[in-house]
């Protein structure tokens, strides 16, 4: 699908790792562009509110990245979901990946050489790009735990990984959520992922009026794509004129 004009109706919900950044070896390895924020925050301020982060990375983790730029998001796939005015609201502590689980998920990690395990407040995600040779043993663990008709966890598959996450929580019920508030009502909700786990965000887009976009159809598979058409977009709220844009705001 051709990514559409964004104009002063649009609401913008945007994955960070695969569409925002380009995937890296590991979590904590990619690299955001310097002027990522400053144009994430220019365009949160022309959209009067409506633009938020939508990650499977915790809150801090985003707050992390993307600083000085905070906004709407949520975090951990909708677990955790933070207002524009700051209120959050999340799963309570207690809800959360059994320590034993933990431990014998970091275990299989040191015996498997590539294979990382990413703790999460809530849940946990094992990372096997860099040991694809172990996908088969990192599945048959995280199936050992968790059953299909788990009441309270479930499989999250990813790009070379797989994540325990709470039931009952996705992007999509964060999307939901988020278009309830002020700044996001009466707009077409513009939702942009690269994989499995957007699905249902952009299901939910398209469901309250808007568009989901992959970035494999839409941008051809490349964040740096994405972040253009954020450029653009943002180029034509300020009337066309590329200069309007801050300083230094590229992709």
């Amino acid at each position: 699908m051709t990514p559409p004009d964004l104009d002063r109706a649009s609401a913008l919900f945007l994955d960070v790792d695969g569409t925002l950044l380009e995937i890296a070896a590991s979590p904590e390895l990619v690299v955001v562009p310097p002027s990522l924020p400053g144009l994430l925050a220019h365009l949160h301020d022309q959209l009067g509110g409506a633009l938020a982060i939508v990650s499977g990375r915790p809150l801090a983790e985003i707050d992390r990245l993307l600083a000085p730029f905070a906004s709407s998001a949520a975090g951990e796939h909708g677990v955790a979901v933070r207002y524009d005015d700051g209120t959050l609201e999340e799963a309570p502590a207690g809800m959360a990946v059994p320590e034993p689980w933990r431990e014998a998920l970091q275990a299989a990690a040191d015996r498997w050489p590539g294979v990382q395990m990413e703790p999460k407040p809530h849940g946990v995600t094992m990372h096997y790009r860099l040991a694809p040779d172990h996908a088969n043993d990192v599945w048959r663990l995280v199936r050992a735990l968790v059953s299909e008709d788990h009441p309270h966890f479930r499989l999250l598959p990813a790009r070379e990984a797989v994540e325990i996450s709470l039931r009952g929580r996705s992007k999509g019920s964060a999307v939901e959520r988020l278009m309830g508030q002020a700044m996001f009502q009466g707009r077409r909700p513009i939702y942009i992922g690269d994989d499995f786990t957007d699905e249902a965000g952009m299901s939910m887009a398209r469901d309250l009026g808007g568009v989901g976009l992959r970035v494999a159809e839409s941008f051809s598979g490349d964040p740096a794509q994405v972040r253009s058409w954020l450029v653009r977009g943002a180029e034509r709220l300020d009337g066309g004129a590329p200069r309007a844009v801050p300083t230094g705001i590229s992709p």
